[in-house]
């Protein structure tokens, strides 16, 4: 594993992964999409091949993910973007459960 990998693993917020990545961000934003920009950029991450590249390749493709996830929140919203499981259900739609069933027999008691 690359010491990118490795520095970003034992970091605790999201504003320590901007300022790792020297990617500029607004403290305000970040403060309301925090988890939601963390988590589209492990996303993006998912689909990268990063065994065996250099640190520094490492460090960009890192880098250029976090942006990516930033400008995604930036353009749009959590609502809409639906990165968490939560907000994905939210809008499938739902069955509507079947009427329920009273036995005859209930009904003579």
């Amino acid at each position: 594993m690359s010491e990118t990998l490795k520095t970003l693993q034992t970091l605790s917020s999201a504003e320590d992964f901007f300022k790792l990545l020297e990617v500029p961000y607004d403290p305000d934003k970040v403060n309301v999409v925090r988890m939601h920009i963390m988590k589209r950029m492990g996303q993006y991450l998912a689909t990268e091949d990063l065994e065996g590249l250099p640190d520094n390749i490492v460090r960009q493709r890192c880098q250029t993910t976090l942006e990516r996830a930033y400008e995604d929140f930036q353009k749009s919203d959590p609502l809409k973007e639906r990165v968490f499981k939560v907000l994905k259900e939210a809008v499938q739609e739902k069955t509507p459960a079947p009427p329920p069933i009273v036995p005859f027999s209930d009904l003579l008691k």
